[in-house]
């Protein structure tokens, strides 16, 4: 077994489970949707990054490139939160979260489609 595989396979699936687990709520529970949830997915999907910027194969391209796209779409959702309730920090209004969760879902999308091209590398790689 490869360590350097199992690491790098942990935080994959540890980033697309934190980013499902913020928006698996909706979109009318503003108040069940944490910041801090949002923090620890991008945290998460930034090491992510940096594990796949050693590759140089094309299946590791398409795992950088879509870890890109989470990590930008991430933090892009983590900046309107902030600029939507700068004062309080609390939970941003009903529109402003609605804006958040399309975002991280966005960026859901891109952590299925790392998680698919890493099993399906698994898969095929030979022993």
């Amino acid at each position: 077994m490869n360590f350097e595989r199992v690491v790098f396979g942990f935080f994959i699936i540890l980033t697309l489970s934190l980013n499902a687990a913020f928006v698996t709520p909706g979109l009318n529970a503003a108040e069940h949707h944490n910041v801090w949830l949002l923090t620890l997915t991008i945290i998460a999907n930034l090491v992510a990054i940096g594990l796949k910027l050693g590759d140089r194969s094309q299946t590791g391209a398409l795992l950088l490139a879509s870890g890109l796209v989470a990590g930008f779409l991430l933090i892009t959702a983590r900046i309107v939160w902030i600029v939507a309730d700068p004062v309080s920090g609390g939970a941003p209004g009903p529109g402003a979260m609605a804006d958040i969760i399309s975002i991280a879902r966005g960026a859901l999308v891109a952590n299925i489609i790392a998680t698919v091209i890493l099993v399906g590398d698994t898969l095929l790689s030979r022993r």
